[in-house]
């Protein structure tokens, strides 16, 4: 394009004719010519675990149905809070005859009434909306810090099995290096074909973790697309971050203080409490009377005349006993299962304490020692054999013992990784800046 531009130009000026107006035009031309050329799509930068986050919170389809449920429930509040309606009644008897007509006038009748709550029957309806209200709040609170659990762990096998595949891709090309190497000894007679041939096989094994791993990152990509409300997986998705273990200074205490103020679960448990107290006094309040008022306005014949009503329900039977009664047992059931939402908190901070500690140590060692060890076991065993100096299974046995450190500590670290985001779960706390 940019060829054809300059010998169109070149050609114009050399001739002489092209004019101020002609080459405004061409030029107007060309950018729009330009501007129908379809670029390429950029691949998006990869995504850090914040944005992650970020992502699913706006776009997980479990989360905005969640949202959803909570807006419908608050709509309840609007329904306790309403007042009784008056009703209205207008009836005629006798229109199709004369008022004069003294054996049956005709009557018009028109009627308002409303009942009237007693024992504030509206105040604790509302009570028990708001309370309502509150818990389906922390239970979506509890959804949404679930599903960001899935989030992390999501993301944190996504960075493993990127650094698997790295791994898995280094040896496959440091061992091809090395079967290149024996062909070239035994084309010159220094191994036999039986030891190469085992050199060789050896290879179908590093190819075969080099494919297991791209699998790996394929479902851990697609997981991970799935819990940010990605609807078809992108074969280019990538995100960024880090398997180092990371520091940690705080204490158990701090964590199990920090889950009971903050953990959803247990708010629900606690704001239980409220609805149940809250459907006790309604109960109450259900077993008293309400009457009804209301006032008459008829007219019959020629004559006006007004009137009212009382109407009181006697309530020698029905009391709402059963009501009173189921309420109070909840209320109790609902304090016991406060009990053992703490419970479970003070645990659940406990177990993923101890796990957290599991795995930091053993990180700790693979990091400090083993992966620098297995390390200089194979260069020393790789240069040897390359030189005549060792056996054939001694250098296999390395490569081995190599391979399998190599994954045992990544497979460390991203158990710390994990326990951290179980921690963080436990505590309903990000317990990392």
């Amino acid at each position: 394009m940019s060829q054809l531009f300059n010998r169109l130009f070149n050609r114009r000026f050399e001739s002489g004719a092209m004019t101020g107006t002609r080459f405004r035009g061409l030029l107007f031309l060309l950018a729009l010519v330009f501007r129908s050329i379809a670029l390429p799509a950029q691949p998006a930068p990869p995504l850090t675990l914040e944005q992650a986050i970020a992502l699913a919170r706006a776009n997980n389809p479990v989360l905005l149905s969640g949202r959803q449920h909570v807006t419908a429930t608050k709509a309840n509040e609007v329904t306790a809070g309403l007042r009784q309606n008056p009703n209205f009644t207008l009836s005629g008897a006798e229109v199709s005859l004369p008022a004069s007509n003294p054996a049956s006038p005709y009557t018009y009748t028109a009627n308002v009434s409303r009942l009237f709550e007693r024992g504030q029957k509206r105040r604790w309806r509302l009570d028990v909306a708001h309370a309502t209200t509150d818990v389906t709040q922390s239970q979506y609170n509890d959804t949404e810090r679930q599903t960001i659990l899935q989030v992390k762990q999501a993301f944190t096998n996504m960075l493993t099995a990127k650094a698997a595949l790295r791994i898995a891709g280094d040896n496959l090309d440091s061992y091809s290096k090395t079967v290149d190497l024996s062909k070239a000894r035994l084309n010159a007679g220094d191994i036999s074909a039986t030891d190469f041939d085992r050199i060789d096989l050896q290879l179908a094994e590093f190819e075969a973790d080099n494919n297991a791993a791209k699998l790996d990152l394929i479902q851990a990509s697609d997981q991970v697309q799935l819990l940010l409300g990605i609807a078809k997986p992108s074969k280019v998705f990538d995100i960024t971050g880090t398997l180092e273990p990371p520091p940690f200074n705080q204490t158990m205490e701090q964590m199990e203080q920090s889950a009971l103020a903050a953990r959803p679960d247990y708010q629900a448990a606690a704001q239980s409490v409220r609805v149940a107290d809250a459907s006790i006094h309604l109960a109450d309040a259900e077993g008293t009377t309400d009457p009804t008022l209301g006032g008459e306005y008829e007219r019959t014949a020629t004559y006006n005349s007004a009137g009212f009503q009382i109407s009181i329900p006697l309530r020698v039977f029905d009391r709402n006993q059963g009501e009173k009664e189921r309420t109070r047992y909840e209320a109790q059931a609902s304090r016991f299962a406060e009990t053992a939402a703490r419970n479970q908190v003070i645990n659940d901070v406990d177990q993923a304490w101890a796990a957290y500690e599991a795995a930091i140590d053993i990180a700790t060692r693979y990091n400090s020692h083993y992966v620098a060890e297995a390390q200089r076991v194979r260069d020393n065993l790789e240069y040897s054999y390359r030189h005549g100096g060792t056996t054939l299974l001694d250098y296999l046995d390395a490569l081995r013992d190599y391979r399998q450190i190599n994954l045992d500590a990544l497979t460390a670290n991203q158990q710390v990784w994990l326990s951290i985001h179980q921690l963080s779960f436990a505590a309903a706390t990000e317990i990392l800046p």
